[in-house]
């Protein structure tokens, strides 16, 4: 179940609350992310969830995500401002009391006692520094030492102690303007984030004996007629009545240009009405319709964590300690082994480790990184369930596609009947059509529509449809086969019409052939462009199963540019041959095999994939679920814009990687060798974390700008 952790602005505490979590039986696959404030958890274990929370970060709360959303529990635009301000005002009034300090310091030193100097910079430093202290001592009571309050509470004390008054408040004053900055950073990307899911629309106008009214899309019924007038997004998914118009559908899809939807149409919510009026009856509840599943997918993906994003919270569980633990042998072991050394100069060294011993341009910079490559990528029409597997794409080596649906459009027409033992035209149709009545198969309805005459389903007896061959039923007391030439083999049935070209419906009547009917589809605008891609994308290997007859198969392999082709597969053979490709990936752990698919019957291979990726707008719910990655408008090129965002995403993540360790990396030599000061180890600490910050809202832009 998902939570949100109001009042969290720590990054370092999300990570610590999360390993915390983890340590608990029940609670080991619990997940929390800074960036959206969300975690992920049993609900059976929310108050043990909370008690943890209350230990580490006290008046965080934690709400069940529907709860967080409402008036008085999620902080308000107002209220971040307002605390802002306050922050900015204590950040000018300590600069004021600063700079007049640093002027006139000779003559506040020369006070008695120094009185002046202390009074003048000490009031600076608790008016910046004071809440950083205060929760230093409150973290310290709990037992939580190694945080930011706590290392920047020891580290100007000690240059407080060794007279480097007004460093210490510089000290002070750098990380708060960084915070300040590192605020508005996180908040403004927070915002984009949302803004990137605001496809969730407010209202529908529920239309009542001809008058509308203005409803939640909730307490809307299956069946009910809304109305969506021009400019409004569609609430629900339904199916237009009344009324044509074009709709923009890029925020389901990531495409451009508008579609045009008619009476009888069927219209998704989240899409935006352009000119024209349309009534729609709705034919799922809110909670199923297409902008619900999307927002839940999106906002679910923070759970599933890249291996990277694992191991950041792992490493910042030690690098805090090991160097602190550093920092007091920096303070202790010098001036007792090397001459003339002394402890004042050691000890501001160590201090200046300290500074930069908090890992937050990391815990915030990484997570954040991934869950914009999320959310670029749901704006472009792909939606990622989560950062592990847009980690996985960056290793795609061999890409296996379903034919139908999937590389072909899927849409049949009966472009011939060929008739054989003195059947006719019609009789062939007619004995098809009352076979294929209760198939679901796109094949089966293009048969249905190209018979004209009138299909009784309540004739047809003992239906049975046989994976992989076809359809067997009792019609009027004969039994009919309809399907591949397979089926015909396995029945015993004679004929002479074994090859061929196309995909083919053999009927036979009490054992006897009466003809076939030859199928044509359609190869998508995009998929030869879409498998170029792939290798200009440095994919090895292109891959190509499908259940229909090798001729077929050859045709659409050689028209789209496929390496390799398997054609005569039933449902369990697509498995056992993803298997088989697989084993020959084993010898390189980096190399990951995706499938692409859309019927039902590929819902056990995609699951059975590294990546199993499913077309979201005509694909089977069943191979939706099963999906890691859902292309929302069935563009076989999508998959190859996955890669880049992926592979992009990535390219951030490492950059923010090496940035961070290398510059505090080279600020520990620098301060061991006496080359930096404090106000140099600040920047090395909150400089770098909003430098890597910025970095990571790169992502958030980058499939709009590459599109």
């Amino acid at each position: 179940m998902k939570y949100i952790l109001e009042g969290l602005d720590c990054a370092n505490c999300a990570a610590k609350i999360e390993r915390e979590l983890n340590k608990v039986e029940g609670l080991s696959n619990a997940s929390v992310n800074f960036a959206t404030r969300a975690a992920t958890l049993d609900p059976e274990f929310e108050a043990k969830a909370q008690e943890i929370i209350n230990r580490i970060e006290p008046g965080v709360k934690l709400l069940p995500a529907e709860e967080a959303g409402k008036p008085g529990n999620r902080p308000s635009i107002e209220e971040e401002n307002e605390n802002s301000k306050r922050h900015l005002i204590r950040i000018i009034a300590t600069t004021l009391l600063f700079i007049g300090g640093m002027i006139f310091k000779q003559v506040l030193h020369n006070t008695p006692y120094a009185f002046g100097e202390y009074m003048v910079f000490m009031s600076a430093y608790l008016l910046v520094g004071g809440p950083v202290v205060w929760k230093a001592v409150k973290n310290i009571r709990r037992g939580q030492v190694f945080d930011e309050n706590f290392l920047l509470t020891v580290a100007t004390a000690g240059a407080i102690a060794i007279h480097q008054i007004p460093e210490a408040v510089g000290v002070m004053l750098f990380f708060a303007v960084g915070e300040f900055f590192q605020d508005l950073a996180v908040n403004c990307s927070r915002r984009s984030i949302s803004a990137l899911m605001d496809v969730r629309p407010d209202c529908a106008n529920l239309v009542i004996d001809g008058k509308s009214r203005k409803v939640s899309p909730e307490e809307v019924t299956v069946g009910q007629l809304i109305e969506v007038k021009p400019g409004e997004k569609v609430p629900l998914d339904g199916v237009v009545v009344e009324g044509s118009s074009f709709v923009d559908t890029s925020a389901l899809t990531g495409e451009s240009i508008p579609r045009r939807v008619e009476p009888g149409e069927e219209i998704l919510s989240g899409v935006i009405n352009g000119s024209g009026l349309l009534k729609v009856k709705v034919t799922r509840k809110f909670k199923e319709s297409s902008v619900s599943k999307i927002l839940e997918l999106v906002e679910n993906a923070a759970s599933r964590k890249a291996p990277t994003e694992k191991f950041i919270t792992r490493f910042a569980g030690w690098y805090t300690p090991a160097v602190v633990f550093g920092a007091v042998a920096v303070a202790i072991v010098p001036p007792l082994v090397i001459p003339q050394a002394t402890f004042a100069e050691w000890i501001y060294r160590a201090l200046i480790l300290l500074v930069i011993s908090c890992p937050c341009a990391l815990v915030i910079s990484i997570p954040l990184g991934y869950f914009g490559g999320v959310g670029g990528a749901s704006r472009a029409g792909i939606l990622v369930k989560g950062a592990n597997f847009l980690d996985a794409l960056t290793r795609v080596h061999t890409a296996v596609f379903d034919k139908t649906g999937t590389l072909t459009k899927g849409v049949f027409k009966v472009s011939r009947v060929v008739t054989k033992n003195g059947f006719t035209e019609d009789e062939v149709l007619r004995w098809a059509a009352m076979a294929e009545v209760h198939s679901s198969h796109p094949i089966a309805k293009s048969v249905l529509e190209a018979y004209k005459g009138e299909v009784d389903p309540g004739k047809v007896k003992e239906y049975q449809e046989i994976k992989g061959h076809g359809v067997k039923a009792t019609v009027g007391g004969k039994t009919i086969l309809a399907g591949n030439d397979r089926l015909l083999h396995v029945e015993g049935v004679k004929h002479d019409d074994c090859d061929v070209a196309g995909t083919v419906v053999y009927v036979a009547v009490d054992g006897v052939f009466a003809g076939y009917l030859i199928i044509a589809d359609e190869i998508k605008e995009d998929t030869a462009q879409a498998l170029a891609q792939l290798k200009k994308l440095g994919v090895k290997q292109t891959v190509m199963l499908t259940g229909d007859d090798k001729n077929v198969a050859a045709r659409v392999a050689q028209a789209v540019g496929v390496d390799t082709y398997f054609a005569e597969l039933l449902p369990q053979d697509k498995v056992s041959k993803v298997e088989e490709i697989e084993k020959d990936l084993r010898t390189n752990n980096d190399a990951k095999l995706v499938f692409v698919g859309d019927g039902i019957n590929d819902a056990p291979v995609i699951t059975r994939a590294d990546i199993g990726v499913a077309m979201g707008a005509l694909g089977s719910d069943a191979a939706i679920e099963a999906a890691d990655v859902v292309l929302m408008d069935d563009s076989p090129s999508k998959l190859a814009k996955a890669i880049q965002i992926a592979r992009y995403t990535r390219k951030i993540v490492t950059q923010n990687i090496v940035f961070a360790l290398g510059v505090k990396g080279l600020f520990v030599a620098l301060g061991v060798l006496g080359l930096a000061t404090l106000w140099e180890a600040v920047f090395a600490d909150v400089g770098v974390a909003l430098i890597a910050i910025f970095n990571a809202t790169r992502t958030l832009r980058y499939a709009r700008v590459s599109s």
